[in-house]
């Protein structure tokens, strides 16, 4: 008997599972928007309001600039300068205000790596930044008079921590045995000082002269001390980062600021404003003789890198009202050149940040391997 052959069929069955995979991707999309911000958070330190910094300070010197008195731009008869101005200010405007809201969110989420750079010995100096960028971004609004009461509010607000932060880390360096300047101080310090001459100016415009002196004394008695510290090359200054080396152009920065506030206080540049003035522009060509300091720091782009715009900036705008007290070709000539030179390395910065906005964001080593004098001398005992 033959057998019987049945044959067989295969049958496929086609599961549609489009709607599975775009739901994959949905959650997939929804997870890695936190995810990304968390990154983006831990990655943010109060260094980043170097970038604010530059923005306002340039703003501020382009408002200069374009004033009525103004030796530079008077004489144009174009609405260029002055769109270039609102321009700016919007700009940085916006730029410090994400910033805030970023690192607010920073202290609500990562409450501890705040805590941690409020106490490194590099970090904490940069907690000045904010406020100092708000004071100036007021200084260089184009809408609101000085004697607003407006101004005088927001300038009260923003001031109030910069005097905060006097309190903590002035009062450390008399009171804190393990905290002492001579083991604390970098050039990074002198952000505290340059906080305190913005104030300075700011309260001085707004004709508050008794707290513009007070201010302004605080700032430049620190400034003196901590100069001197540096200068002896105490060990504070050995525990400084090779990346962040372009923090030294803040040597120049705080008499420069220091002249530009005693300008407003006494209304006209006298010696004392001139002395200041000479002085940073001694310390300025000091530091541009010397290009193998900042080899190593500019092999890959950081943001310390925008620590050379401000600085600049603030020389600029010495450089301006020096001009208008003068009034001769060599103030004129100094005035233009200060000025183009900050003008150009702050676009300079902008390209090259928007060039390398992968790595803007990345861990910074200034709060991870940077090890604080306290840690190292423990180490060795």
């Amino acid at each position: 008997m033959e057998s019987l052959v049945i044959p067989t069929q295969e049958v496929h069955i086609d599961i549609d599972d489009s709607t599975s995979i775009s739901k994959e991707r949905n959650t997939d999309l929804v997870h890695a928007k936190p995810i990304v911000l968390m990154s983006i958070l831990s990655g943010l330190h109060a260094g980043y309001f170097r970038i604010s910094l530059s923005l306002c300070s340039q703003a501020l010197l382009w408002k200069i600039m374009i004033a009525p008195d103004s030796m530079s731009m008077s004489h144009l008869h174009s609405n260029l300068p002055s769109m270039a101005f609102h321009l700016l200010w919007y700009l940085a405007l916006a730029t410090q205000l994400l910033l805030c809201l970023l690192y607010a969110l920073k202290c609500f989420f990562f409450f501890d790596m705040v805590k941690e750079e409020f106490s490194h010995y590099i970090g904490v100096n940069y907690l000045y930044a904010p406020s100092i960028s708000w004071l100036i971004l007021l200084q260089s609004a184009p809408m609101m008079e000085p004697q607003s009461i407006l101004y005088q509010t927001l300038f009260s607000v923003f001031a109030l921590p910069v005097l905060t932060l006097d309190t903590k880390l002035y009062g450390q360096w008399f009171t804190t045995e393990k905290r002492f300047l001579s083991m604390m101080a970098n050039p990074a310090s002198q952000v505290s000082v340059i906080a305190n001459l913005v104030a300075a100016r700011g309260a001085a415009e707004m004709g508050w002269r008794e707290c513009a002196l007070c201010l302004f004394s605080l700032g430049m008695v620190h400034y003196l001390v901590i100069f001197v510290t540096l200068y002896q090359r105490l060990p504070g200054g050995n525990n400084f980062p090779t990346k962040l080396r372009p923090v030294f152009f803040l040597f120049f920065a705080a008499p420069a600021m220091g002249s530009f506030a005693w300008n407003s206080i006494c209304g006209s540049f006298d010696p004392l404003a001139k002395m200041l003035f000479f002085l940073s522009i001694f310390i300025f060509m000091s530091l541009v003789c010397r290009p193998n300091l900042f080899k190593k720091s500019m092999k890959r782009f950081n943001v310390a890198w925008w620590a050379y715009s401000f600085p600049i900036t603030f020389l600029a705008l010495n450089s301006v009202q020096y001009a208008l007290e003068v009034k001769e070709q060599v103030a004129a000539g100094l005035m233009l050149i200060s000025s183009s030179i900050s003008v150009l390395i702050f676009l300079g910065l902008m390209i090259l940040t928007a060039a390398n906005s992968n790595r803007l964001l990345r861990r910074d080593p200034v709060l991870g391997s940077v090890t604080s004098p306290k840690v190292k001398s423990r180490q060795r005992s």
